[in-house]
């Protein structure tokens, strides 16, 4: 995963904080019931816990009325010290979206003011302000402060509840943080633990449906897949009664993440489309640019700069997620890049400067940080001088005891340093032995490559001196011999139009008849050993025209080819060619075949071979044990382009070869 994609997780936490809520799956249901509380006569603290509730709800889809359950829950708290430390945190969550400086300062006085109170939803709440204090600072502060408030604070704290399904919900942020670490099996193993106390003790929730798209992004992040289609399966079915509902733009994000990485592209290109609407229509502004950022890195997967290019651009104008510097050097980065890719040099170049220009920024940044972190630092050290000063007198009475000490301590680490003398030369004496070890065995393995070398030296020179003998021999049989029976069958036929008598002689008719069979044979066998097609039309065309030529009245064979280059070395095309034109020989000629398929395709510097046929098969244990010119010839040639194949075959069911090929042999 590359630094540039990286970012994009810190987006997905930071929706994730949306559990914070606590929102049943069924939102409609859980919205009716508190209003329905509202309009009752409750207690002012009701009143106030109520308001809060709704204030998280409305967060996301409409901040006037979040803000206005917010004024209605302050109002009802009046003196209450709990009720108003709530306040405090109803307040983070109002500016969670949109103001992460006010709702940081929000969240740090909301877990202060909740400390005195010892009970469970006190806990809950208080464990929820410093967590959500270290998301709104980890831009500024880094994973390392985010992994350390929850590990020091909130989990500690949570833990008091004895709350499985709330105990549960950290277990899931930390494994999230720790994916973006790229501690995937540390990771795995939070988030495996928040699974499976979720569906004991609170099956349904919405936390349990964050644990398993948690786990489908880090197991996509890990490229195990199958295990990532297990949770996205469970997370559908618990979202499926609830159509409504606002986490399935999150959930569309994962199963676009799944289908990518399973390359899956049109799937995911789908999953996306689903996402973006609903993404706006929630006002979840981080994911909805995400999805763009997930098709951009389709469309560079498949190679539609174009597209992709447009994505970055619409990003840039958009500006959500250009707000961090950080961010924006990533993009602009991508934008030369790709830019480059489309050949516009300039814009490549344009965007090039920028990303520049936002690298020194960061930089400059950094330096300041570093002066001042080396003020504090300088600042603490006078202090301790000053501190050092004042205990001094002190210090003098306990110097005797200390040189006493000093003395066998010194003593005992003489001691200590001659056994680590004597292990260090231990030590060196088996680290040597080791050493001559390994040079003998890279001594070993050189002369085994060197001999690899030399055995190919020794194929290619046989494979293309038997091209050389090919070619002359059908030069000779095409010119020579192929000329002279051309040349009997004009003067023969010229002869008998002179001699009206004979003219009508069948015998005669038979023999010039068996003349053009003869001339068509020779002619058949000399382009058998030097395809024309080949030479002039490039192998894609060489390898169709040569299965063209095998079929018959009884026998199919059927050819496809998929991105077959054209700039492949001649010497290579022309040993792809014998390797074909010996699987379809010896299908026809030993198996009996009646139906053949071939497959070539070509990825990079890689040509890929698949050949099947439906003939009598034989048993794979005697493979081994084959030997002739056809066998050896293919086996040489497949080692000359460094490739490698396999054979699957049973007696009457036919044969299956797979071969793989290097084209860039003479790099």
């Amino acid at each position: 995963m590359t630094r540039f994609f990286l970012f994009l997780i810190v987006i997905l936490i930071s929706f994730k904080s949306v559990g914070q809520q606590q929102v049943p799956l069924n939102e409609q249901h859980y919205l009716d019931s508190l209003q329905h509380i509202l309009q009752k006569k409750i207690t002012d603290s009701s009143r106030a816990s109520t308001n809060f509730l709704l204030v998280e709800y409305w967060k996301f889809k409409d901040t006037l009325k979040s803000k206005a359950y917010l004024e209605a829950g302050t109002a009802a708290a009046k003196n209450d010290k709990f009720l108003n430390a709530l306040a405090l945190f109803s307040k983070g969550q109002y500016y969670f979206n949109w103001n992460k400086a006010k709702a940081s300062d929000a969240f740090k006085k909301a877990a202060e003011a909740l400390s005195p109170f010892n009970t469970k939803i006190a806990y809950a709440k208080q464990a929820a302000s410093w967590y959500n204090y270290a998301l709104m600072n980890v831009d500024k502060m880094g994973y390392g402060f985010m992994t350390k408030i929850t590990l020091e604070k909130a989990i500690p704290i949570i833990e008091k509840t004895g709350d499985p399904a709330r105990i549960a919900y950290y277990y899931t942020q930390l494994s999230t943080i720790l994916m973006n670490n790229y501690q995937f099996s540390k990771a795995t193993a939070y988030n495996e633990k928040a699974i499976a106390l979720l569906e004991t003790k609170n099956p349904g929730s919405t936390d349990l449906l964050f644990s398993y798209l948690s786990g489908v992004s880090i197991y996509c992040y890990d490229n195990k897949a199958d295990k990532a289609q297990v949770l996205l399966e469970k997370a559908q079915r618990l979202l499926k009664p609830y159509p409504s509902s606002l986490n399935y733009p999150i959930y569309y994000y994962n199963e676009a993440l799944y289908y990518t990485t399973k390359t899956l592209y049109n799937k995911a290109l789908a999953s996306i489309a689903k996402g973006i609407p609903l993404a706006k229509k929630y006002n979840q502004k981080q994911i909805y640019q995400q999805f763009f950022f997930s098709r951009y890195d389709i469309y560079q997967k498949q190679k539609k700069y174009a597209e992709a290019r447009q994505i970055l651009l619409d990003i840039v104008k958009e500006g959500t997620l250009t707000a961090k510097i950080n961010d924006r050097a990533e993009i602009y980065s991508e934008l030369a890049k790709v830019s480059e890719k489309l050949g516009d040099y300039k814009e490549a170049y344009r965007w090039l400067s920028q990303y520049r220009q936002a690298s020194d920024s960061i930089n400059s940044d950094q330096t300041k940080v570093k002066i001042n972190e080396l003020e504090t630092k300088y600042n603490n050290a006078k202090n301790q001088q000053k501190i050092q000063s004042l205990q001094s007198e002190n210090k003098q009475v306990q110097l005797n005891t200390r040189n006493e000490r000093l003395y066998r301590f010194i003593l005992g680490l003489g001691c200590l340093f001659l056994l680590l003398l004597l292990v260090f030369v231990l030590l060196t004496a088996r680290s040597s032995r080791k050493l001559a070890q390994q040079k003998e065995i890279n001594y070993k393995q050189q002369l085994s490559e060197m001999e690899r070398k030399q055995q190919l030296k020794i194929t290619k020179a046989m494979l293309e001196g038997e091209e050389l003998e090919r070619e002359r021999v059908a030069r000779d049989l095409h010119d020579g011999l192929g000329g002279m029976l051309s040349g009997v069958k004009i003067g023969l036929s010229g002869w008998t139009d002179t001699q009206p008598t004979i003219s009508e002689d069948k015998d005669l008719h038979r023999i010039i008849g068996q003349l053009d069979t003869s001339v068509t044979e020779l002619r058949r066998i000399a382009r058998n050993m030097v395809p024309e097609t080949l030479l002039k039309f490039g192998l894609e065309t060489a390898l169709k025209d040569l299965c063209e030529f095998y079929m018959r009245d009884g026998l199919r064979i059927t050819s496809e080819m998929f991105g077959i280059q054209k700039d492949i070395a001649m010497n290579v095309q022309l040993n792809i060619y014998r390797i074909v034109q010996e699987l379809i020989s010896n299908a026809i000629k030993h198996a009996h075949a009646d139906n053949l398929i071939l497959q070539c395709s070509q990825n990079e510097n890689t040509i890929f071979i698949t050949f099947e046929d439906n003939g009598r098969g034989f048993d794979m244990d005697t493979l081994a044990d084959k030997t002739g010119m056809g066998l050896d010839n293919l086996k040489n040639r497949i080692a000359f382009l460094q490739g490698k194949f396999e054979v699957h075959s049973a007696p009457g069911e036919g044969t299956s070869i797979d071969i793989e090929l290097k084209t860039n042999i003479n790099e």
